[in-house]
C-alpha cells in the first residue's frame, strides 16, 4: 500500500503519517516541495522513533510518481467527493493521495481521477479533519479489508 502527500505542509502531520505508515507497513511518497524540512524537530518529535522502520520516497511533482507507476490505482481523499472511503474494494498496492493541508488536492488531479475520488464524513459545517487522521481513517480501512495482513 502506498500513502501520497502532496506538498505537506505541517511537519507534525507528516511525522504521524510516517508513523502510521511504518507501523503497518506502507511506503510513504511526499511530493515536493514540502512546507518544512527533513531534519525539522517537530517532525522528528512525531515520527522520529518510527523513521527507521519507514519506507520512504520523494518525488519532484506528482506528475513523476504517475509516470513511475503508470498502471497504478490513485484514490485522491477530497472533501468535494462523493463517493465515501468505504465505498470501494481496496487491492494492494493501491495508492492514497492526500493534498496539503491548507488547499487539498489541484482541481486537476481530483478531475483526473474523479472515479476514484474519496472522502471521509464528516458534518459539512465543520472545518475538515486532521491530515494525520483522515490518512489513519483511510488506509485502515483498506488494511481491514486485507484481513490486517501481518498485524497482530
Amino acid at each position: 500500500m502506498h500513502v501520497v502527500l502532496v506538498e505537506p505542509e505541517i511537519p507534525q502531520n507528516t511525522g504521524n503519517i510516517a508513523r502510521t505508515c511504518a507501523v503497518i507497513g506502507a511506503k510513504l511518497h511526499l511530493i515536493r516541495p514540502l512546507g518544512f524540512t527533513i531534519d525539522d524537530t517537530k517532525l522528528k518529535r512525531a515520527g522520529l522513533d518510527y523513521w527507521h522502520e519507514l519506507d520512504i520516497v520523494y518525488h519532484d511533482s506528482f506528475a513523476e510518481l504517475e509516470e513511475k507507476y503508470p498502471h497504478a490505482r490513485f484514490f485522491c481523499a477530497t472533501t468535494k467527493a462523493t463517493a465515501t472511503y468505504t465505498d470501494f474494494h481496496y487491492e494492494d498496492g493501491d495508492f492514497f493521495v492526500f493534498g496539503k493541508e491548507t488547499k487539498g488536492l489541484p482541481p486537476s488531479t481530483l478531475e483526473k481521477y474523479k472515479d476514484t475520488c474519496i472522502r471521509v464524513p464528516m458534518r459539512p459545517e465543520t472545518r475538515s479533519l486532521n491530515l494525520s487522521n483522515s490518512v489513519a481513517i483511510v488506509v485502515y480501512e483498506a488494511y481491514r479489508q486485507f484481513g490486517f495482513p501481518n498485524m497482530k
